[in-house]
């Protein structure tokens, strides 16, 4: 089999956890990484034998070995290198954001129409067994009727005045943080089980923070200060916020995030109601499906392929009773994305990740939650 040659931007976070997936994979081989920072780049190229490093982000993307761009940038540098790579005809996965706003994912969005390339976002959580399991329960109307969902992504990392990113910079990060950097997980993966997008939304955010200590060193995302060298400066963009959301057919629903919520690492759960059950799910216990009922007795659906559907058991690769979690949802994210590649006939809409019209459509959900809390009313999210 053929392997297809990838190049990663960035060294932090995301970009790690795209390599360490990709390494699982048995057709694709990471040829090249790119960090603003030369010798990050030199390191990482050591440690994983990747054969090419680049202190510039524009040698990678013009390597003629590179056929698939991982874009692990920080959000401000999304738009700028995902337009590059798609105008460069290479296939593309970014991380989200997909763009700083929705003027720029849209733009994305015709470039990837317009070139013969693959081209979707990291919403990553779509690729759990069990999230698989609830989507093809509610397709088939086993439950009946959904009328109700609500949930929340909550974490503490932001929690004191002395934590602080560049994710606390809206120049760096947007306009908006909690809401886009884990509520947008939440609308994504939601949307996705149900099939049905989110039209209104009213919102109230709150910053807990409005000035924080900065570090005069920098600080990577759930990384740490000493605390000895700071400057105080002002943050604009929430640390909670509350959702009430509408989705198509007149299904309810409402959705807390918080990056201020001690001892709450990273809890992403919703609870689905229908005519019949409700589905509970919380990724911080990824392979358990509560079911609750009224009538009979609630039960407990574990991840074990010989007790899923045929599609859900596909992202199970473990007998029951071996766990598998996030870093295995990631890999069922590449898994989907490059048989896309390798099968590629024009038409994506049978693989399950995230296009960038769906994307560009996230970037348009919080620009309405944002105006929403400014003007204190509901707000349709445009079409």
């Amino acid at each position: 089999m053929k392997r297809i040659k990838a190049g990663i931007i960035g060294t932090g976070f995301s970009a790690m956890s795209h390599l360490e997936a990709l390494n699982r994979l048995p057709n694709v081989e990471v040829v090249a990484i790119a960090s603003s920072k030369l010798a990050k780049a030199e390191k990482v190229a050591d440690n994983y034998n990747i054969n090419k490093a680049y202190g510039h982000v524009e040698d990678l993307i013009g390597d003629t070995d590179v056929e698939v761009v991982h874009n692990c940038s920080s959000n401000f540098l999304h738009f700028p290198f995902n337009k590059d790579v798609l105008q460069a005809g290479k296939h593309l996965l970014s991380e989200k954001p997909l763009a700083m706003n929705s003027k720029e994912s849209s733009e994305l969005v015709e470039l990837a129409d317009q070139n013969n390339c693959v081209a979707g976002v990291c919403f990553n959580y779509r690729h759990f067994p069990i999230v698989k399991q609830i989507r093809e329960d509610l397709l088939y109307g086993q439950q009946g009727r959904v009328n109700l969902v609500y949930g929340g992504y909550v974490q503490d990392w932001c929690l004191y005045q002395s934590d602080y990113s560049w994710r606390m910079d809206p120049e760096k990060n947007g306009s908006s943080r909690a809401i886009a950097d884990i509520g947008s997980h939440w609308c994504d993966t939601v949307q996705y089980i149900l099939g049905k997008k989110i039209v209104e939304v009213f919102a109230d955010l709150k910053t807990i923070h409005s000035t924080r200590k900065k570090p005069k060193a920098e600080v990577q995302t759930f990384g740490k200060s000493d605390g000895s060298d700071t400057e105080a400066v002002q943050i604009d963009t929430e640390d909670y916020g509350s959702v009430l959301v509408h989705f198509e057919d007149g299904i309810h629903g409402v959705f807390t995030v918080s990056q201020v919520s001690p001892g709450r690492k990273n809890k992403f759960y919703f609870d689905i109601t229908t005519d019949h059950a409700t589905y509970s799910w919380d990724q911080e216990r990824p392979n358990r499906l509560w079911i609750g009922q009224r009538n009979e007795p609630n039960r407990e659906l574990v991840k074990d392929p010989g007790l899923l559907s045929p599609e859900a058991a596909t992202l199970a690769h473990y007998p029951g009773g071996h766990q598998e979690g996030w870093p295995d949802g990631l890999k069922n994210l590449m898994l989907d994305f490059y048989t896309s590649i390798t099968q590629k006939d024009g038409d994506t809409s049978s693989y399950s990740f995230a296009s960038l019209s769906e994307g560009h459509r996230i970037m348009q959900l919080i620009e309405a939650i944002l105006k929403s809390h400014e003007t204190k009313r509901w707000v349709r999210i445009s079409e």
